[in-house]
């Protein structure tokens, strides 16, 4: 039975906590610690029986909540999920309590005001992901910038302001160029639906009648947005920057879900309601998508500090999904959707596992490691793991989404070549060289540095962090139908949405 107020209680349960917090003394360090881990994970418990409850059969948003917000304008705050976002919620949810609990001890000045930030950010990334009217959405896309600029910049490396102010203003022209585009959308609403509308589901049957012109502006000024948030080269300037620069916690939260905003928003806003500039545009944007596989891999393998490598690495990874994107087949739309997944996981461990690493020497240059698989035998194992699921090795989670986006793009008429698919595989090899050998330099060898002599291995909360991502990196690689079967009626649905023939055009 469906429960139509579950997504509004799981918006409000972090937002409504946040606030809360503040009202609570700040020098209670230990309690606000574990009201944030508490709140976040009954964040993922609701998000779990929103999970038991969906139904795989329909293809359409469930769970929707509706009510009049600005009724001069038509504008409500609806919300809703279908298989996309319902995946991308579950990952949000599992990833905040996990950061979390990496962090405690990590941050250990202005704790209160940083859980704050953090259950804001999780309010925001829940936003984005439900919002199925598009001017709520812009709110929730908007709103999310602010906590992360201020746990980048409070909370961050030496460079953090610059990084901060970096990420923010990019993706603030970004997203205005999509507020302009969702204005102009929902004024053409009003000339075929007789009103002035945001409504996804209603302008999912205006977008496609609109002149392929138009269409094309409409499509460039939304894809350029989404493109800075994933990033696709060259928009990808302030990733690597803005990774380096956060605590541990803000880059797990930005490689995990952040950057998928970029690629949820191509898939959920751009292809169905502007299909003929989508495939107009696929060719092109899938050879940007093809120079970041290569572009990320190759400058991750010259970078000295490991947390600058495994950005760049995103960078990579981040052009695969946007190549199954913009293949625009089953198979390629699928591996997209569960590589989003995958990245958050394999790319959040190494996160994590670098953060482990560094509390204890106060150094990411790769460097000064050597040899410190005889002193943290399980840290190095775990450093391995993670590398090889981002590798994409067989029987892990990374293979499953590299295999279906390869094999569908393999397939696609709109890209129209195997050259697309024979360069993104050379990705893979690539992936392979950076992270062997940053495991190699790390874990192996002399333990030459008398600091790495006398570091101790992951204690408990360590292992308690790192191992349920584990679980699931395994889970997908070993059975991914639990997964792909989520998002399987709703990728089809936007397929068919891009290639339905359009019967009527607006003026």
């Amino acid at each position: 039975m469906e429960n139509n107020y579950l997504l509004t209680y799981l918006l409000l349960i972090p937002a409504a906590s946040a606030i809360l917090l503040l009202f609570i003394n700040g020098k209670k360090e230990n309690a606000i610690k574990w009201f944030g881990l508490i709140i976040s994970t009954a964040a993922f418990i609701i998000s779990l029986i929103i999970y038991l409850n969906f139904d795989l059969s329909k293809s359409d948003f469930q769970f929707v909540h509706k009510f009049q917000w600005i009724e001069k304008l038509n504008i409500n705050y609806k919300v809703g999920i279908d298989g996309l976002s319902l995946l991308l919620l579950m990952l949000t949810t599992f990833l905040t309590p996990i950061t979390l609990l990496s962090s405690w001890s990590a941050i250990n000045k202005k704790v209160k005001e940083f859980t704050f930030f953090m259950l804001m950010l999780e309010a925001g990334m829940i936003g984005i992901f439900i919002a199925v009217d598009l001017f709520l959405f812009y709110i929730f896309w908007e709103a999310m910038l602010i906590p992360m600029y201020f746990i980048i910049g409070i909370w961050g490396g030496e460079q953090r302001i610059y990084a901060s102010v970096k990420f923010f203003l990019y993706t603030m022209f970004g997203s205005l160029l999509m507020l302009i585009a969702i204005i102009w959308l929902a004024v053409y609403a009003s000339a075929s639906l007789g009103h002035f509308s945001t409504d996804l589901t209603e302008l999912y049957k205006v977008g496609p009648v609109i002149k392929e012109n138009i269409q094309n502006w409409m499509f460039a000024a939304f894809a350029l947005s989404f493109a800075i948030k994933v990033p696709i080269f060259p928009l990808h300037t302030w990733l690597p920057d803005a990774h380096v620069q956060a605590p541990t916690a803000g880059s797990v939260i930005l490689a995990g879900v952040l950057l998928k905003m970029g690629t949820s928003g191509l898939l959920r806003f751009c292809l169905p309601l502007f299909p003929q500039a989508a495939l107009n545009f696929a060719p092109y944007i899938s050879v940007l998508a093809i120079i970041g596989i290569i572009y990320g891999a190759l400058v991750a393998m010259v970078q000295k500090d490991m947390k600058k490598l495994v950005a760049y690495s995103s960078v990579a990874h981040l052009g695969f999904v946007v190549l199954g994107i913009f293949a625009m087949t089953q198979e390629a739309v699928q591996g997209a959707v569960i590589q989003m997944v995958n990245h958050g996981l394999s790319t959040g461990a190494l996160f994590l596992l670098v953060g482990v690493i560094y509390e204890r020497t106060h150094t990411r240059e790769i460097s000064e490691y050597g040899g410190i698989a005889k002193v943290v035998p399980f840290f190095a194992f775990a450093l391995l793991f993670a590398s090889l699921s981002s590798i994409g090795l067989p029987g892990l989670n990374g293979f499953v989404g590299e295999f279906l986006i390869l094999l569908g793009s393999f397939k696609s008429s709109v890209l129209g070549s195997w050259w697309f698919t024979i360069f993104a595989a050379s990705g893979v090899i690539f992936a392979a060289v950076y992270l062997l050998w940053m495991y190699q330099r790390v874990a192996f060898g002399e333990v030459k540095n008398p600091k790495m002599k006398s570091i101790t291995d992951m204690n408990k909360r360590e292992m308690v962090v790192i191992v349920p991502i584990f679980i699931f990196i395994v889970w997908i690689g070993i059975y991914p139908g639990t997964f792909l079967k989520v998002s399987e009626k709703t990728t089809s649905r936007i397929i068919e949405q891009v290639f339905k023939p359009t019967l009527t055009i607006i003026k």
